[in-house]
């Protein structure tokens, strides 16, 4: 089992009065054990943490006076390697979805599978059901997209990515779960820590429903699966950024690392 030491630092200009929600902390679940974990946040202040949403995913509220405001985050993260034998590994039946999964087949706000469905089944409908359909897919999506930094932003969906053909991390997840719910696999979309990522930044990839269970696939295949970390899953990144701002604050520094710690 991979364990991964985690880092991030954010710092922010706090001109007025600001409520402000993070969500930069590894999550806890049956896959990831958290070890040795540290949230400082200077100057000191109030903090409340709070699990929201269906996933259950942890966040940090703050109500933040003008300073100079800092948050530091580490921790070290035992994960279960996902299984490399995923020969069999077959679609699961939709009338058989468990009532938690079922939203993942939806359009969502980035996630237009909606419009790119015929898209979908005239690429991969012929595909043997299963992983080697997703597979295929993130491989469409590798093969098809440049990633290139700065070429989209906050507004550029799935279906603006298939023409544009460039895009960062979220929009190679954000375009492979929208085909992936096109054919009627479930998908969603996780933010995290990658391990081995160049360079060193928060990143986004992708969790698909296959026979009862979810695996991480990364169509950017800049990190290796095992090496990455969930700090949150929604239904795209709208759910999940790592900060979330009401008031007047600007980001003056980031900084986050992700790597593997010695056996």
């Amino acid at each position: 089992m991979p364990t991964i030491k985690v880092e991030s630092q954010l710092e922010y200009d706090v001109r007025q009065p600001t409520n402000m929600l993070f969500k930069i902390a590894a999550a806890r679940t049956e896959r990831q054990e958290v070890r040795n974990e540290r949230l400082v946040v200077q100057p000191e202040m109030q903090m409340e943490t709070l699990e929201v949403g269906l996933e259950g995913n942890t966040m940090q509220r703050l109500s933040v006076q003008p300073c100079q405001l800092t948050i530091q985050y580490e921790a070290e993260v035992v994960s279960v390697a996902q299984s490399t034998d995923l020969g069999n590994v077959a679609e699961s039946n939709v009338g058989s979805l468990p009532m938690e999964v079922l939203p993942y087949l939806n359009p969502s706000r980035y996630c237009e599978s909606d419009l790119l469905g015929r898209f979908a089944f005239e690429e991969f409908g012929q595909v043997q059901p299963g992983l080697l359909r997703v597979q295929a897919i993130c491989d469409w999506v590798n093969e098809h997209l440049d990633y290139t930094p700065g070429s989209t932003g906050v507004m550029t969906t799935a279906a603006d990515v298939v023409l544009q053909r460039t895009g960062v991390c979220r929009d190679y997840a954000h375009l492979a779960i929208a085909l992936c719910r096109g054919i009627g696999v479930p998908a969603r979309y996780v933010s995290g820590y990658a391990a081995q990522l160049q360079p060193p930044d928060f990143h986004g990839f992708m969790e698909v429903f296959l026979s009862g269970q979810w695996y991480f696939f990364d169509p950017t295949r800049l990190a290796p699966v095992d090496g990455l970390v969930r700090i949150a899953t929604g239904r795209d990144a709208a759910d999940v950024p790592f900060a979330t701002i009401t008031g007047d604050a600007g980001l003056t520094s980031k900084t986050v690392s992700a790597v593997f710690l010695p056996e």
